[in-house]
């Protein structure tokens, strides 16, 4: 089993602080940061890639002919003009 032994006192305190606001063990907590931190460093999908994504794995159907204005907002609710 590998161990990780932190030997500067502030690093220390930060991985002690994190695991206790996260309920966390200090090992999982430094486990946490790191892993965020990596995953900072990753390349990030552009918004077209993004949405292309959530359009092919949605199940919801876009229909262009609906038009998004009061009117439709209001039928969500089932209110009436006037």
């Amino acid at each position: 089993m590998a161990s990780l032994y932190i030997k500067d006192e502030e690093t220390s305190r930060l991985a002690q602080e994190l695991a206790e606001r996260r309920q966390l063990t200090k090992t999982a907590a430094v486990r946490l940061a790191l892993t965020n931190e990596l995953a900072k460093d990753q390349p990030e999908q552009s918004l077209h890639d993004v949405i292309a994504e959530l359009r092919r794995t949605s199940t919801l159907k876009f229909d262009p002919t609906v038009v998004i204005d009061k009117a439709f907002y209001d039928s969500l609710n089932d209110e009436e003009d006037g």
